[in-house]
C-alpha cells in the first residue's frame, strides 16, 4: 500500500495540501475510496480513505489505526563529505533504507565537487526529495533530515562540544581498529559515521577529526569507493548495534 507522510498530527480526518496533494490528484490520478497509510510527525501510521477532493486539497478518512514502527534503535548520524551528483544521491537513498535519522552534507579539503551558496540549497533540497521517497518506498515511519551543506571544519567544531555517543571516523589510513571493535566496546545508543569523499581526508583533516573525538577505524583491508564506505559503515553499526542483526 502505498505510503504518506503528514505533517502534522492523526485525526479522524485530514487535510492533504501542497505538492502531496497534487500528487495524488493529478500524478496517481486517486479517488475517492482510495487508500493509503499515512505516517504523521510523531512516526503514527493509520490507513486512511480519500474522501473528498478540492481544487488544491484531498481529505481523507481514518480507517484504522496501524502498530507500526520501523525505525531502528540506533539513533545514527551520517555525516558525508561531498560526492559527484549520482554517487551522492546513491549515499542519501541507502542512508534512508538503512536506517539513518540524519544525514549531513560536507565541504572538505579534496571534494570533487564544489558548491556556491545556492547551489548547495538546491541540492540539499533534492537531496530531501529523494530522502523522502526512499523513506516512503521502504517503510519508514520518519523521514531523515538532510541538513545544508558545511565546512567539515564548522561541522567538527560542532561535534567537540557534543558528549554523548559514538563517534566514527572511517579513515582509509588506519589499519587496525575496526568498526565492530569499537561498537562492541561502546554502551550507546547514538552514532555518528563520517565518510570522506573520492578523494579521501587531508592528513591534518584526520588530525582534527581525532581531535574532536572521532575513532578512527577502518572498513576492511581493500579501498571502498566513498559511496560503498557509506553502505558498509551504516550496515555494520546496524548489524551489531541495531535492527539488522
Amino acid at each position: 500500500m502505498r505510503r504518506l507522510f503528514y505533517k502534522g498530527e492523526l485525526a479522524e480526518e485530514i487535510e492533504i495540501t501542497g505538492t502531496d496533494a497534487h500528487h495524488l490528484m493529478h500524478v496517481l490520478r486517486a479517488k475517492a475510496g482510495d487508500e493509503m497509510v499515512v505516517v504523521d510527525d510523531r512516526n503514527r501510521a493509520a490507513r486512511m480513505e480519500m474522501a473528498g477532493f478540492t481544487g488544491d486539497a484531498v481529505t481523507m478518512r481514518l480507517k484504522e489505526r496501524l502498530e507500526m514502527d520501523t525505525e531502528s534503535p540506533m539513533d545514527i548520524i551520517l555525516a558525508q563529505c561531498l560526492l559527484k551528483a549520482d554517487k551522492m544521491d546513491f549515499v542519501v537513498q541507502k542512508a534512508v533504507e538503512l536506517g539513518a535519522r540524519r544525514l549531513v552534507p560536507l565541504m572538505s579539503r579534496n571534494c570533487v565537487v564544489r558548491y556556491d551558496a545556492k547551489k548547495r540549497e538546491e541540492r540539499r533540497n533534492r537531496w530531501q526529495k529523494i530522502a523522502d521517497e526512499a523513506a516512503k518506498q521502504c517503510g519508514r515511519t520518519a523521514l531523515l533530515e538532510v541538513a545544508p551543506v558545511v565546512e567539515l571544519s564548522s561541522f567538527l567544531e560542532s561535534v567537540r562540544e557534543e558528549e554523548d555517543g559514538l563517534f566514527l571516523f572511517c579513515y582509509e589510513n588506519e589499519t587496525k581498529q575496526s568498526v565492530r571493535e569499537c561498537l562492541k566496546r561502546a554502551d550507546t545508543d547514538r552514532c555518528l559515521v563520517l565518510i570522506g569523499p573520492e578523494g579521501g581526508f587531508a592528513p591534518e583533516e584526520a588530525e582534527t577529526t581525532e581531535r574532536c573525538g572521532g575513532i578512527s577505524v577502518t572498513l576492511g583491508p581493500r579501498i571502498l569507493r566513498a559511496e560503498t564506505a557509506a553502505v558498509a559503515a551504516l550496515t555494520i553499526v546496524q548489524y551489531e548495534k541495531g535492527d539488522l542483526g
